[in-house]
């Protein structure tokens, strides 16, 4: 297993790595949606948040050696389920045509007071 760290995503908060790399597979922690040229949340809509999430994803991908086109699986984490279509339609920015698998739950709390948490696995090859 191998670690992924770069600047180009916001540094993990807690004893985690941004990513990590076990056989042909990238595994990404939650990204929250940090901005990591300031280390403060994006500003703007819940679908400007979502979109940080992503490109956070993209970041660690990359450093990884692979990209959001790779993307098998993702997990999205809301605080309200009403913001669902609107995260949908910046999520198809990044997923449109082949969309990866996916699940999206409504849940009591993010960490740092988020309205929003991605997670994803890739493939490298």
């Amino acid at each position: 297993m191998a670690s992924i760290k770069t600047n180009n995503a916001p540094a993990a908060i807690g004893p985690y790595s941004q990513g990590v790399v076990v056989d042909n597979l990238v595994f990404v922690s939650g990204q929250l949606p940090i901005n990591p040229a300031t280390g403060n949340f994006a500003e703007g809509d819940i679908k400007e948040l979502t979109r940080q999430c992503i490109r956070n994803i993209g970041a660690i991908l990359e450093e990884a050696g692979t990209g959001l086109s790779k993307v098998i699986k993702t997990t999205i984490f809301v605080a309200d389920l009403s913001n669902f279509a609107a995260v949908n339609e910046a999520y198809a920015e990044f997923f449109g045509g082949s969309a990866p698998a996916r699940s999206c739950v409504q849940v009591a709390a993010i960490p740092k007071g988020a309205q929003i948490e991605i997670e994803a696995i890739a493939r490298i090859k």
